[in-house]
């Protein structure tokens, strides 16, 4: 009997350990839900990101400048139903960065973001954050190797992956 309570232990042991290592794999990955309207949800962020990015739409690089004009654009058509679309700043542009996930950009280079994402955009964005005391520059995300670095807001070979807070009364 003695035997048996040893046995136990060591199996609630093994358990409690297995549930952690579960719960560390999950963090690491972004939860990404396929919305079926061309958006995607980071559940685990409470944002909404557009499926296509700005190189689908155009089929070539554009500045920050035209990356605001492209939010705006996607909000007076109200893409998706939503006129609240704007450029993420650089925390949740790394958010959707992991390494763990395999996407293909319009080069066909390895992307770093879920699959769920349409293949064949452009490999970084553009952030809406800029630099301090040199506002011509602005942040941009790589999705290759998932450094920000500043750029000049007049760089065209940039691109644009748009997002929205997930207020929770839109689905309620």
């Amino acid at each position: 009997e003695e035997e048996l309570g040893t046995e136990e232990w060591i199996g609630e042991d093994w358990d409690e350990e297995k549930d952690e290592e579960v719960e560390v794999a999950e963090s690491e990955t972004p939860a990404f839900v396929d919305n079926g309207n061309e958006t995607i949800s980071d559940t685990r962020h409470n944002l909404m990101w557009s499926k296509t990015d700005s190189f689908h739409e155009f089929g070539y690089g554009i500045n920050w400048f035209e990356a605001q004009d492209y939010c705006e654009m996607l909000n007076e058509k109200q893409f998706a139903g939503y006129d609240d679309w704007r450029l993420p700043s650089g925390e949740e542009a790394k958010s959707v960065f992991s390494f763990t996930q395999s996407n293909t950009d319009k080069d066909g280079a390895e992307t770093h973001i879920s699959e769920l994402f349409e293949p064949g955009g452009g490999h970084n964005t553009w952030t809406y954050e800029e630099k301090p005391d040199y506002e011509q520059y602005a942040q941009k995300f790589s999705f290759i190797t998932g450094n920000d670095m500043w750029e000049h807001k007049d760089n065209e070979y940039s691109h644009c992956r748009v997002t929205r807070d997930v207020i929770q009364g839109d689905w309620e």
